[in-house]
C-alpha cells in the first residue's frame, strides 16, 4: 500500500474516533464548567473519565500531526527542511500526550 494512502486511512479512522470522544468531552466540559475545584479533580479522578480522556489525547494529536504533516509535505520545499520539522511534529505528538497522561494519572 502507498504511504499517502496510509496516512489517508489513519486520518479517516482517527477522525472517526475522535467526534465520539469529542461529543463527549464538550458535554463533561459544560457539566464541570461552572464546578467548584473538587468536582473537577473527582472528574479527572474517576478511572473511567482518566481513561476516556487519555485515549482522546492520544488521539487528538496523533490526528493533528498527521494533518499538519500533510501541509509540511505540501508546503515545504526542501527535504531536509521537511523532514526535520516532521520529527519535530513526531517527536511532540508522543511527548505531550505522554506528559499529559501522566500528569492526570498523578491527581
Amino acid at each position: 500500500m502507498i504511504n499517502a494512502t496510509k496516512k489517508w486511512i489513519f486520518l479517516k479512522i482517527s477522525g472517526a474516533i475522535l467526534v465520539p470522544l469529542m461529543l463527549w468531552f464538550i458535554l463533561n466540559l459544560i457539566v464541570i464548567y461552572d464546578q467548584d475545584y473538587i468536582n473537577v479533580v473527582n472528574f479527572f479522578t474517576n478511572s473511567f473519565s482518566k481513561f476516556l480522556f487519555s485515549i482522546f489525547i492520544i488521539v487528538a494529536y496523533f490526528f493533528s500531526a498527521l494533518s499538519i504533516s500533510e501541509v509540511f509535505e505540501d508546503y515545504i520545499k526542501k527535504d531536509k527542511i521537511k523532514n526535520v520539522a516532521n520529527r519535530l511534529l513526531y517527536a511532540s505528538a508522543v511527548v505531550i500526550p505522554l506528559i499529559t497522561i501522566i500528569l492526570i494519572s498523578n491527581i
